[in-house]
């Protein structure tokens, strides 16, 4: 069976312990921002400015 992870990680920009990901879904396409600093970090829907979803091409 193929490899199918259904979220990829598409940049990364990282510095000691804090950093950024985009994340996407590849069933939907949906973007994701992922942000850590140390120990903590959350993620959240990347929107446009009508606030839908960014959806990866």
């Amino acid at each position: 069976m193929a490899d199918k992870k259904r979220f990829k990680t598409v940049t990364k920009e990282a510095k000691a312990l804090k950093g950024t990901s985009v994340i996407v879904d590849s069933q939907t396409g949906v973007q994701y921002l992922y942000v850590w600093d140390g120990y903590g970090g959350g993620l959240t829907v990347l929107v446009d400015k009508d606030g839908k979803p960014l959806l990866a091409k």
